[in-house]
């Protein structure tokens, strides 16, 4: 028996269908996306490191199929791919533990 996961690879191409259910919103948000990616201050190719950067932290195998894709054509290299990621992975890390900033005042409130 073939093993299945959650998420199938295949799915990516239906992404387009999610207007189905909700045009107008469905719409919107591909009117938006599509220029949120167009060239501007910053190029196509900035764009797409930054997007597989953050589809790592928010760890979407969808994202991170486009987006590894999508910088292969954009002729970026598999180093600043890893290298971007790694700055995601630090944002990330460092957004968690500045929160212990949070945790230390609470508990300090809470022993006095």
């Amino acid at each position: 028996m073939a093993s299945q996961n959650y998420y199938d690879p295949a799915d990516l191409k239906k992404f387009g269908n999610i207007t189905e259910w909700s045009k107008e919103l469905g719409e919107k948000f591909f009117e938006y996306y599509g220029k949120v990616f167009e060239e501007g201050a910053l190029s196509a190719r900035e764009k797409s490191l930054i997007a597989l950067a953050v589809a790592h932290t928010e760890m979407c195998p969808y994202c991170i199929d486009a987006y590894s894709k999508d910088g292969l054509q954009r002729g970026i290299t598999k180093e600043e791919m890893m290298e971007a990621i790694h700055v995601g992975a630090a944002i990330k890390s460092g957004a968690s533990l500045v929160h212990g900033v949070q945790m230390m005042n609470k508990v300090n409130k809470l022993e006095m």
